[in-house]
Order: structure tokens, then sequence, then C-alpha cells
């Protein structure tokens, strides 16, 4: 696949305070990908970095193989974007918002608007003032607004801050259909774990303005995590550590849990019924996106 968006040692300082701190990725064409991680992460720093709002310390940014610093207004070409919240005008409708834009874009044909309404399924309501919008509306003619240029790559951030579970829903079929259909690239920041896990082909994870963690969300949620229920939850804790190199975690006073595979599970519960410790009950849940983040963040509270 083609490289659409790439981020090569890219650094940010703020009055000589490190910001973003060397961070690379890339994205490829077709993807859906997440860029996870807290408030306060470096998500929208590094967003601003992307479309231009602001220039890295260092580092290069490419997109479809344009530079930004060489090349600002080719790689702008192939983006669109919401950084934050959709710029609109409530007492104007859909339709009106949607036009002034393409007034600004000459290259844009009229014809262009039906399209990407119908795309984002405001066919109904475009005709009505935006201010009688939900939000999830609001939403949806902010990416009718970033496709009208019918760009290679979409960029969202945080998109679906104040929607309630319909909102979310409709959002998540929306940006899956782009993607499908369309075969638009897609690129959201969130704090959301689960809406990253449910929607996205591959992620990135910040903290602090590093990135932590690169791969495909099937990979990250790969193995189990296991519950012991116990007579002695110490004398396990202790087994699993002193035995298996496994740092367990206390859940109650009668259980424990930690992250292993099958192979080791076996044996794990043998040395158990083999020692002192009355093994009353195991069960095994498939790791999350959450899991996976709590121990890569030491326990980091999520936004």
């Amino acid at each position: 696949m083609d490289t659409v968006l790439s981020l090569k040692h890219v650094s940010k300082k703020i009055k000589g305070r490190p910001i973003i701190k060397d961070i690379s990725f890339t994205v490829k064409k077709g993807q859906i990908y997440g860029f996870l991680g807290p408030n306060g992460a470096g998500k929208t720093m590094t967003l601003r970095m992307i479309v231009g709002l602001i220039r890295p310390t260092s580092g290069t940014v490419e997109i479809c193989g344009h530079n930004t610093r060489k090349d600002f207004v080719s790689a702008m070409s192939n983006v669109g974007c919401i950084i934050e919240n959709p710029e609109l005008y409530e007492y104007l409708s859909g339709m009106d918002n949607l036009e002034l834009l393409r007034k600004m874009e000459p290259e844009i044909p009229k014809s262009r608007i039906d399209e990407v309404v119908d795309l984002v399924g405001l066919t109904h309501r475009i005709q009505d003032k935006v201010g009688t919008y939900s939000l999830g509306m609001k939403q949806r003619l902010g990416i009718a607004q970033a496709l009208m240029k019918k760009p290679e790559l979409l960029i969202l951030d945080e998109p679906t801050n104040g929607l309630d579970p319909a909102g979310i829903k409709e959002f998540r079929s929306l940006v899956k259909s782009l993607s499908k259909d369309q075969g638009m690239t897609i690129f959201i920041s969130s704090h959301l774990l689960s809406e990253i896990q449910m929607i996205c082909d591959e992620v990135a994870i910040i903290l602090h303005g590093k990135i932590i963690k690169t791969s495909k969300v099937e990979d990250l949620s790969t193995g189990q995590k296991i519950t012991w229920q116990v007579t002695d939850v110490p004398q396990a804790l202790k087994l699993l550590k002193d035995d298996f190199g496994i740092e367990a975690v206390k859940d109650t006073d009668e259980t424990l849990s930690a992250f292993t595979d099958d192979f080791r599970l076996t044996a794990i519960n043998t040395a158990m019924m083999s020692s002192e410790i009355g093994l009353k009950y195991v069960s095994r849940q498939q790791k999350s996106l959450e899991d996976l983040f709590m121990e890569l963040t030491g326990g980091e509270t999520i936004g």
C-alpha cells in the first residue's frame, strides 16, 4: 500500500520545553488509523503540526509524498480535516454552509455538494438551519465540509466528543463506509479506547508527547487475562512471580489476575494445585485495548 501520511522524528518545543518528543509513524492508503492517548498527551498538538497550523521544531511531515514544510500547498490539497470542532454558521442552512465553502474553492463543482450530503446521510435535513441540528448532525456536516475536495486523507480530532451512544454508532458506520466504499484514508485521534478498538485497523498510542506503541489493533488485543480464585492470595502472587516471572495483581481477598497464554496457564494451575494453595476457580477474558493501555502506561488515567 502507498503511504498517505508519514511522520519522521517529529518534535515540538514551546519556550524550550519539549511537548512532542521524536514521534514517528506511517499511515497507509485505505486505513482507518487511530491516534490514542489521554487528554493532554499531545494528540491535538500533533494534528496541528500535520495540517500546518503550527510548525514542528524538528522532523518531517509528509502527506502523499509532499513535505508539508517544502511543498505545503500540494500536501494540503490531499487533506480534509476537523481539528477540535467543525466551524459552522448556525444561522444558515447546511446547504448554505457547504455552498459558501464551495465558492471559496472554485475547482469544486456544484454537484459535489449533493454527493457529500448523500455520503454523510444529511439529505433530509440539509435545507434546515444548522442551529436546529443535533450535535451528531453538526459532526456529519463538518465531515461533509472536509470531504468537499475529495481528499486522500481525512483527519478527525476527537470526533465523538459529546455524542450520545446513538450518535457514536452512526459516526462509526459513516467512517467505516467512507473507508470501505470510498477507499478513503482516515486518521482519528481519540481518548476513547473502545471506539479505537471497534473502528481502527492500526493504532499509535501517545503518552506525555511520546509514542509508546504502534501496532495493528488485532495484534494489540492478543493474549488473555486470567483470574484465579484461591485460598491464599499472597502465596499465589509469590508463586507466579518466583516460578513464572509473572507480576500478578491482587483483585480481592480471594482473587488475583495476570496475563498469560494457554501453555503457561496449564503449568501455573498444576503448580498451584501441587502447592498448599487451594485453587477454587479459574476464568479467562480476552485482553482488551484498555488492558494493554494500562500495562503500557502504568495506570495513567484516561481523560
